[in-house]
């Protein structure tokens, strides 16, 4: 062979090159089992599909089935027990408040108080007591529930940098604002792990970066969980809320967003003392959104599908009155989900005879605070 073939060689060679890496870019690597996929079954490595296969074998030993009111109470006092217990249970003896009101400020249409209790020894929460001016004494309350972000600043129309908004901003729509304008009082608690209540490397990273990681794994690994702590400070709420007179402990309910829809609902399963509440963003199954689609930590009751699903636990509301909202475009809390699961709540109040007790509102939007009809259910519930 002549230099002058191998010079062709060579050329053609070279030539060929751009197409190969094309090629090999179109290709994109995935991972070791490229090339191989019709040697292997492919469902078995996906980790989603599995524990979507177990939840379907998942024994839920104490799922409704009761026929009867009588049944249905017996089975709420069971599930209840349970679900203390799988949320690592409450301190038996309750540590004093120790309120102490930080600041007061006048807004033209409400009345703003920020105030700190001690929920258990050496452990405080932040609030903002809001009551409204156009309504008498003593106050219907909600107890409002922020989800993942700033925390409590983000419903109460604080904006980043510490000053007062009125343009209703994020996806959680300043709703403890919404509450006042509405008539009721609201008490707007700041959840573990969010704004103040963050440890000093997370607040280190800024506002919006919670601390949910480090403090609901420690609580894992201790067996309790933040659910169970972050429901704990809302029945110290209420025990606040009896010690108020502006306020009326006998017309207390609670209402969150995403994560605070969260606690809203266990929360109001565990606690009798609220009469009422709004789950926004939440209402789902756990095998459609906590299974499916990559969430926080602090979302996670160990062994509860052994038990109950989602729908279960809202059942334990039963029949005081709940209101469930959606976006139709959520896409961590699928849509078709939150039809199912309220379709389920739905049969368990119809067996308390009390389906008149229970709502859902669907809107074209994302995830996100909606509130239309949600927040008049609450003012003619809570009258």
């Amino acid at each position: 062979m002549t230099r002058r073939d191998l010079g062709k060689i060579a050329v053609g060679t070279a030539a060929l090159l751009p197409k190969r890496q094309a090629r090999a870019a179109a290709a994109k690597y995935t991972g070791a089992l490229d090339g191989f996929e019709d040697k292997v079954k492919a469902a078995g490595f996906d980790p989603v599909l599995i524990t979507k296969q177990l939840h379907d074998a998942a024994p839920l030993r104490l799922t409704f089935d009761a026929q009867t009111r009588r049944q249905a109470e017996q089975w709420q006092k069971k599930l209840r027990a349970k679900l203390t217990e799988l949320l690592g249970g409450f301190p038996e003896k309750r540590s004093p408040l120790e309120p102490q009101t930080l600041e007061v400020r006048e807004f033209p249409g409400y009345r703003r108080e920020k105030f700190v209790i001690q929920s258990r020894p050496g452990f405080y929460v932040l609030g903002y007591l809001l009551t409204p001016k156009s309504s008498s004494t003593p106050h219907a309350t909600v107890v409002c529930v922020p989800g993942h972000g700033r925390g409590v600043d983000d419903i109460v129309a604080i904006d980043e940098k510490g000053q007062d908004r009125t343009d209703k901003a994020g996806y959680q729509h300043d709703f403890a604002i919404q509450v006042v304008e509405h008539g009721m009082a609201a008490v707007a608690i700041e959840p573990m792990a969010f704004g103040c209540r963050r440890d000093p490397v997370t607040k280190s990273k800024g506002l919006g970066n919670s601390a949910c990681q480090p403090s609901a794994g420690g609580l894992l690994l201790l067996g309790q969980t933040m659910i169970g702590w972050r429901v704990y400070d809302v029945m110290r709420t209420i025990d606040w809320i009896e010690s108020r007179k502006e306020l009326d402990a006998a017309r207390v309910g609670c209402m969150g967003i995403s994560g605070g829809g969260t606690c809203t609902l266990f929360s109001a399963a565990l606690e009798p003392r609220i009469r009422a509440a709004m789950v926004s963003g939440y209402l789902n199954t756990f095998r459609e959104c906590i299974m499916s689609v990559s969430h926080c930590i602090d979302n996670y009751v160990p062994g509860i599908l052994n038990w109950a699903e989602q729908y279960d636990v809202a059942g334990l509301i039963a029949p005081r009155p709940l209101f469930a909202e959606s976006g139709e475009r959520d896409d961590i809390f699928p849509i078709a989900a939150s039809r199912e699961s309220f379709t389920r709540v739905q049969k368990i109040y119809a067996v308390f005879d009390a389906a008149a007790n229970t709502e859902q509102e669907t809107f074209d939007g994302p995830h996100s605070f909606w509130g239309k009809r949600g927040l008049p259910f609450m003012a003619k519930h809570l009258a």
